[in-house]
């Protein structure tokens, strides 16, 4: 971060002498190229600080929203904060997994700039920390010595691994104190440094067979990492001289697209003793695994060979350790250097770092439209590339640095002649063949807003039935917009209709479906209309308007309701209506006539009736449409006086809803005989369901001893009366039995209005003694009044007294 600071303080002054030119540069929307440096060390937490990216770029804080500063990395170690510009690290950074063991790591991005576009390149140093300690590439050494071995000889142990650089990589090596062995630390020409066992005192079998060591590898870090590992030596008998090798390093170089199964080098070693100690044979040393899937060695002959192809992209180089085993277990070593050459195996890669599509048809010549990198992995001229656009479009390149390119309009656009360009962006690099590769570019022209929203329809019709849930659909009204973009997307809503409407529906704003707010009522609403508006989202917004009528269908939801005859509704209310038919009456008399009515309209409205219940059912009839009640037959004196019909009432829906009336008929001659009729089977039925047992129990005592003394009474009373008169009219006494309200009632009928009725009674009658009988009359009266259903056939009850008559007479 400092020498990012450094260097942006040392820019300054040769900034201010390009300040005008700069400007001139991006008025006409050309990037400038800079290249940005910071260093950080590994490890560093999410989160952490880099450098003022902002700042170093010449960006102040509030120039941040308008200029869209961000990064361009395929992968993101980094980002940038949108409200300081500040660059932080994004997630843990190891410098062994992104450099391995280069001397110099860093990270290179490209940072991007809006309005006008621009790009800048980046590169952050990754600084090494020790935090990695030596580590052997096995946990112990086995080693056979012979006893003869002379002082001085060495014993090679190979390298340990330190993925750190520098001061803080791998720096010594020690051995634990002992009387025989020391430890030598040996640096190759390319940086490794491996060690060596040298024995400093003559070995002695008979004395120590075998020896174990701790050796530990030390860094330079502060404070220093180790690692360890044991060295197990046996000591064997005489074989005084070791393999020695032609030379201690080989050097050889390969291409990388050498086929596996390919020789390398043969390498050779002798031995200056004889028979089985002087037979040599050939192994590798301990190397990493991703070194020895790579190659063989022939242990016979030393000849090593290719086993998986190479790529100068991944590994440039490798070195391996061989080693040389006489009979008697005596090992050399050398070391040999692979070098890989770079061929021409790798295509030019093209990234799109930003499209502005689509772009307004207004726009000037000279806008940038696109950033593209361009990279080849190869070296040299195999990795120099070159770009080019294809097809025929108003654009053209313009190279930038660092691989960056520019694609800028060359001439004004137009969308009434091509809506979108496709081009082709060719790479092609400078190798021996050449390699190319290709991407295409598509870049939309976008529309200004010169066409109003049109519907598929003037007007729309639907058909909803009643009673509809809320939120179901209605219709679904449709707009087109030629236009494209915003300026072509329709948004639908209510403007208006018919009085009362704006309850009922609703429109989606999106889809422009129709939708029921609430259940309609076919008896309430039978059609209304709504003007839908369907607006564009361009600027200004353009309209129009379309009008959606919507009519309600009718269902049967509305059961028959009667008119006449009228329900009771208790015992309090007047007596029920009731009709009475002379026992004279011929087929086809008139008893009445149900009136009912449907709420519902059509064929849910259609009534008919019938009698689903008759005490004599080939007595009545109804008529299926009239509703008119009458007889089948001439009444009879057979027929029960009282007769309680039910009708049905029934509409024509699907399903058919229905409606029941009850009719009371009374087959009397006069009003007076049909009193008694529909009183006595009133009263016994109501004692009887009032009372409990024993209130009847207690009854019939007090009923025996009042019947022995009304027999008294009327004995003696029978003896002293006379005849008695002529009838006469009696509303007196009517009145003082049944009470002032009954005649009223008694007019309660279906009947034409010319009828009446007229109630005569004997005012001599000999029964006129009986009147301290009045809390039975009473009871009648009550009966008579609620209009209490009667059986309508005769029970076993004693008649009417002879005295007690009626006549009816009509007015």
């Amino acid at each position: 971060m400092a020498s990012g600071q450094r260097q942006g303080q040392s820019r300054r002054p040769a900034a201010g002498r390009v300040l005008l030119p700069a400007l001139l540069l991006s008025l006409c929307c050309r990037a400038v190229s800079e290249r940005l440096r910071y260093a950080i060390p590994e490890e560093l937490g999410k989160g952490s600080l880099v450098g003022p990216l902002a700042w170093d770029l010449g960006l102040s804080a509030a120039e941040l929203p308008a200029r869209k500063l961000r990064l361009s990395a395929a992968k993101q170690y980094f980002t940038v904060s949108g409200e300081n510009g500040n660059l932080y690290v994004s997630e843990r950074l190891d410098r062994e997994e992104m450099c391995g063991k280069s001397a110099s790591c860093s990270v290179s991005f490209e940072a991007v700039v809006q309005n006008p576009l621009n790009v800048f390149h980046v590169d952050v140093a990754i600084q090494d920390v020790n935090d990695n300690s030596p580590r052997f590439p096995q946990d112990s050494f086995q080693l056979e010595i012979n006893e003869f071995t002379s002082p001085g000889a060495r014993f090679y142990l190979g390298m340990a691994e330190d993925t750190d650089v520098g001061s803080n990589s791998l720096q010594s090596y020690k051995l634990e104190d002992n009387e025989y062995f020391a430890v030598e630390m040996k640096e190759s020409p390319d940086g490794s440094k491996f060690a060596e066992l040298v024995l400093r005192r003559a070995l002695d079998r008979e004395r120590e067979q075998s020896l174990r060591l701790v050796l530990t590898a030390v860094d330079g870090g502060d404070p220093p990492r180790s690692g360890t590992a044991q060295l197990c030596i046996n000591v064997t008998d005489a074989n005084d001289n070791a393999p020695v090798f032609a030379q201690e390093r080989y050097r050889v170089s390969l291409r990388e697209n050498a086929l596996p199964g390919s020789t390398v080098l043969n390498v050779s070693a002798s031995d200056a003793d004889a028979g089985s100690n002087a037979r040599v044979t050939y192994g590798f040393g301990k190397m990493p695994p991703k070194v020895l899937q790579k190659f063989m060695v022939d242990g016979e002959s030393g000849r090593i060979t290719l086993q998986e192809a190479l790529d100068f992209e991944d590994t440039r180089s490798f070195s391996l350790a061989v080693e040389a085993r006489d009979g008697g277990g005596l090992l050399a070593h050398c070391e040999v250097e692979v070098e890989v050459l770079d061929v021409n195996d790798n295509a030019p890669e093209i990234t799109v770092l930003s499209v502005s599509s689509p772009v307004p048809e207004d726009s000037p010549a000279g806008m940038v439209v696109a950033l593209l990198n361009v990279k080849d992995p190869d070296s040299g001229e195999n990795g120099q590339v070159w770009c080019e656009l294809l097809d025929e479009a108003p654009l053209s390149l313009m190279a930038s640095s660092g691989g960056s390119y520019k694609v800028v309009t060359a001439s004004t656009l137009d969308r009434e002649q091509a809506s979108e360009y496709r081009v082709t962006v060719v790479a092609r690099d400078r190798g021996n063949p050449a390699l190319s590769s290709s991407t295409a570019l598509v870049l939309e022209v976008s529309d200004v807003n010169d066409n109003a929203p049109v519907f598929e329809e003037a007007a729309y019709s639907a058909y909803v039935e009643e009673n509809n849930a809320a939120g179901e659909l209605v219709l679904h009204v449709r707009a087109r917009d030629a236009d494209a973009g915003s300026n072509g997307r329709v948004r639908y809503s209510l403007e208006g209709g018919s009085a009362g409407s704006a309850p009922y529906v609703s429109v989606e704003a999106q889809s422009g479906a129709v939708y029921a707010q609430r259940s309609f009522d076919y008896e309430q609403c039978r059609e209304f209309a709504v003007v839908v508006r369907a607006q564009d989202s361009g600027e200004p917004a353009r309209s129009s308007t379309a009008t959606a009528r919507v009519f309600v269908l009718d269902r049967n939801d509305n059961a028959p309701r009667v008119l006449w005859p009228a329900s009771a509704a208790g015992e309090d209310q007047a007596v029920a209506p009731f009709e009475v038919v002379p026992r004279s009456a011929e087929a086809g008399y008139l008893v009445a006539k149900v009136v009912a009515v449907d709420a519902d309209a059509g064929r849910n409205a259609w009534l008919s009736y019938e009698l689903v219940q008759a005490p004599e059912p080939a007595l009545f009839l109804v008529g299926l449409h009239s509703g008119e009640v009458r007889t089948a037959r001439a009444v009879s004196e057979k027929d029960a006086a009282k007769q309680r019909l039910v009708a049905v009432v029934k509409d024509h829906g699907q399903p058919a809803l229905s409606a029941t009336a009850t009719l009371q008929v009374v087959l009397a001659g006069s009003l007076q005989e049909a009193l008694p009729e529909l009183s006595d089977r009133d009263a016994v039925s109501e004692l009887t369901s009032d009372l409990n047992l024993i209130l009847v129990v207690a009854l019939a005592a007090v009923c025996l001893l009042f019947v022995f003394t009304v027999i008294l009474i009327l004995f003696f009373k029978c003896r002293r009366s006379g005849i008695p008169p002529v009838f006469i009219t009696s509303d007196k006494e009517m009145y003082s039995t049944l009470g002032s309200k009954a005649p009223c009632n008694y007019y309660n009928s279906t009947l034409p209005l010319p009828y009446s009725y007229e109630v005569c009674l004997a005012s001599e009658s000999g029964q006129k003694d009986f009147t301290f009988l009045r809390p039975a009359a009473a009871a009648l009266s009550d009966r008579l009044l609620a209009g209490e259903p009667d059986s309508g056939t005769d029970s076993g009850k004693d008649p009417p007294s002879p005295g007690c008559s009626a006549q009816v007479s009509f007015c």
